[in-house]
């Protein structure tokens, strides 16, 4: 059983239906018990950094979503549960992240050029096994992570920023596939179910 995490701030239905579709059993919930019997995570997320943080904290959830990491189960971070990963962003410079990767999330460094922020639209994810794929984004705030080994993908925007990263049992990513396609239904097949045994 797959738990999507509902703390008040994902696209629950979108992410539980794509992992449905591939053969993903999936139960949605924002109880902790369920966390800690879950064979694997997913931790989605829309909207504002702290408020995602104190939603966690209040529900109980940030410390079963730390458990669940710690533990070994898969884990797989969508927008801005990549983010909350980070030890915290300046986006909410007050709050708090779960701290598992160390490094902070900042604003989109758009390399002087007049871009639209947020960044919203489809944008290429150029893998570090050199592959390539376009996927869907709607965000202002990228991490920064002090390991630059953690990274899995990097997209342009002006100027490059983190766009997937992978570390032991977490894989997480700032697009969305829930709402990339062909190319989304792809990153969550072979790169979140299959290599866990999830399917």
């Amino acid at each position: 059983m797959i738990v999507v995490i509902d703390y008040g701030m994902g696209n629950l239905r979108s992410v539980s239906k794509a992992l449905e579709f591939l053969g993903a059993t999936v139960r949605v919930s924002g109880k902790a018990r369920d966390v800690d019997r879950a064979a694997a995570v997913v931790l989605p997320g829309v909207g504002h950094f702290g408020a995602a943080e104190r939603n966690l904290a209040a529900s109980g959830l940030r410390e079963a979503v730390v458990r669940a990491i710690q533990s070994g189960k898969p884990f797989l971070g969508i927008c801005l549960g990549l983010q909350l990963l980070f030890d915290g962003s300046d986006e909410a410079p007050r709050s708090k992240g779960l701290g598992i990767l160390r490094g902070r999330v900042g604003e989109l460094d758009r390399g002087g050029r007049r871009l639209k922020l947020p960044h919203m639209g489809w944008n290429r994810a150029q893998f570090r096994n050199g592959s390539g794929e376009f996927f869907y984004f709607v965000h202002s705030y990228a991490p920064v992570p002090v390991d630059r080994d953690v990274i899995a993908a990097e997209t342009e925007y002006g100027a490059r920023f983190v766009s997937a990263i992978e570390w032991e049992n977490v894989l997480a990513c700032q697009f969305h596939p829930e709402k990339s396609q062909a190319a989304g239904l792809r990153f969550l097949r072979e790169r979140f179910l299959r290599p866990n045994g999830l399917l």
